[in-house]
């Protein structure tokens, strides 16, 4: 009787989805709580939107920079970790070999079980070296684009979350009015934002939406009461 191959599916985009969710995040609470808060001090959509609009282009180039000197600052600590590791492999292998053992036991492997794993090891300095960077340290080596394609999600994200609570304001003249659209807007796209996340991460697409709607509509309310005690 022929076999089904076992296939397993793995989510490996958690970086991606992180700089989205940090990018739509913001980008849906800021300008609109910015919208809002100058709503209950100017009636007019068109100043409402000019500065919306400025508020997400300096809003995005904030964001996507800060993914950028995150992710270069990830590269560099990396690098820094691997130049250390290759000094100890070649001038403390002893120690480092029994590193090698002691992290083995923390998995059930007696010393004596690990011992060829280690002596092979031994005999491969490259490999000693990514073994201790990926367990000892638990660090993986970062994609060398990372730094630009963190900051271009998250700029790209902001500035997509950042239009959604702004839209109305281009449509309706009178700014109240279009701020009971945006409020909709924002919930809805936050619901839907949320379900979205919670099928690529595996999560209950509901439970993720309800948590998504929750977490950002008290993350708006309170920019929103914010710029509103302000303005």
């Amino acid at each position: 009787m022929p076999t089904v191959p076992h296939v397993e599916k793995h989510f490996t985009a958690g970086e991606v989805v992180r700089d989205i969710v940090i990018g739509m995040s913001d980008g849906l609470t800021v300008p609109f709580a910015l919208a809002a808060g100058l709503t209950g001090a100017i009636d007019n959509s068109h100043i409402v939107v000019t500065a919306g609009f400025a508020e997400i282009a300096a809003g995005s180039i904030a964001m996507g920079l800060g993914g950028y000197l995150a992710a270069r600052g990830d590269a560099e600590h990396y690098r820094s970790e691997y130049d250390r590791e290759v000094r100890e492999v070649k001038d403390v292998p002893d120690t480092e070999a029994d590193e090698i053992t002691d992290i083995f036991q923390e998995y059930g492997v007696t010393p004596e079980q690990s011992a060829p794993a280690v002596n092979s090891l031994r005999q491969r300095p490259k490999a000693w070296v990514d073994f201790m960077m990926k367990f000892e340290l638990g660090l993986e080596e970062p994609n060398p684009k990372r730094a630009r394609q963190s900051a271009s999600t998250i700029a790209g994200s902001y500035i997509a979350g950042g239009l959604i609570p702004l839209s109305p304001y281009l449509l309706e003249h009178s700014a109240r009015t279009a701020l009971w659209y945006s409020v909709a807007l924002t919930l809805v796209a936050l619901f839907v934002f949320g379900f979205i996340k919670g099928r690529f991460t595996g999560v209950s697409p509901l439970k993720s939406a309800s948590q998504t709607v929750v977490i950002g509509g008290i993350a708006a309310a309170a920019a929103f009461l914010i710029a509103r005690a302000i303005t």
